[in-house]
């Protein structure tokens, strides 16, 4: 854009100057020629590089050591600026890798990246604007096959999942930590297996659990039958308590204090001076008695 400008702003004074040959004076067009010459080289050497982002000086295949924060530089009005994003970019991908049975699962994977503000000329010089698709995209796929056939496929479903996920980062960050790009993050999104192995794993899965329930019942049967041992052996020892201290005494001591509480019991003496004890109930001795016969009731 800048070049185009100036191109114009060479023609227009060029017309003007052979306009001023010709007529052997100078007009007012001319003083307006160069005041909009130089304008024109100012704009076109103002550059705006938006936030987030830092811009690559390239001068006719001369890239410039300094790069460009975001905001208003000047430069060279012929020079061309790239703009180079420093943000955190994610990337997915859906690629088949293989596992330590040999198979091969499929893996959704999320990778956070952002590119080093101070290597974003020497990730220009030597990659290129599209670095990702260069050296990012490559790298990570080869890292990921690289960390999941070590490992089974149950990882991809259990705990294992994030140290996973953890290994793929250090490797790749091995692999291009030092080529200008910072990676922050893998992710696991989302894995699938051929259906005959996810259902066997879910079964194994299944079963192991199983197991820990069914040792945790036990242990609660233990436990129960240990409390029932102990309630019992308390009983035993209360009963042997209570049978030292009763005696055939004492016994008839409460049987005679539990009739005194009861106001319908009789005693009668016998001749072993032993008490016999009838209970007279008021509803049993009115059904017994018969009924008043008329010759009974006028006497």
């Amino acid at each position: 854009m800048g070049l185009l400008v100036i191109l114009a702003l060479g023609f227009i004074i060029g017309v003007v100057f052979v306009n001023t040959a010709k007529t052997g004076s100078i007009k007012p067009i001319v003083v307006t020629t160069f005041i909009g010459l130089f304008i024109g080289i100012i704009l076109a050497s103002v550059r705006v590089v938006p936030a987030g982002y830092v811009g690559v000086v390239d001068f006719f295949g001369h890239v410039s050591e300094r790069h460009l924060n975001s905001g208003i530089s000047f430069i060279n009005p012929l020079a061309k600026v790239i703009n180079l994003s420093v943000r955190t970019q994610e990337d997915k991908e859906t690629m088949n890798v293989p596992s330590k049975e040999g198979m091969n699962v499929a893996l959704d994977v999320s990778i956070l990246y952002r590119l080093e503000p101070a290597k974003a000329v020497d990730v220009y010089k030597t990659i290129g604007p599209y670095y990702q698709d260069v050296i990012l995209v490559p790298q990570y796929r080869a890292a990921a096959r690289g960390v999941t056939v070590a490992h089974e496929s149950k990882a991809l479903y259990t705990s294992e999942r994030e140290m996973l996920a953890q290994a793929i980062l250090d490797s790749l960050r091995n692999l291009i930590g030092d080529r200008g790009v910072i990676i922050e993050r893998v992710l696991l999104r989302a894995i699938t297996l051929p259906v005959i192995v996810s259902g066997a794993i879910e079964q194994k899965l299944k079963a192991e659990q199983e197991a820990e329930r069914m040792k945790f019942i036990l242990q609660r049967e233990t436990q129960e039958a240990e409390r029932k041992r102990v309630e019992a052996a308390g009983i035993r020892d209360a009963q042997t308590i209570i049978n030292q201290s009763l005696t055939a005494q004492y016994l008839h001591y409460l049987w005679i204090s539990t009739l005194n509480q009861n106001p319908n019991v009789i005693y009668v003496a016998t001749e072993a001076n032993m008490p016999l004890v009838r209970a007279i109930n008021p509803d049993e001795e009115n059904l017994r008695k018969k009924p008043l016969t008329l010759r009974e009731q006028k006497e």
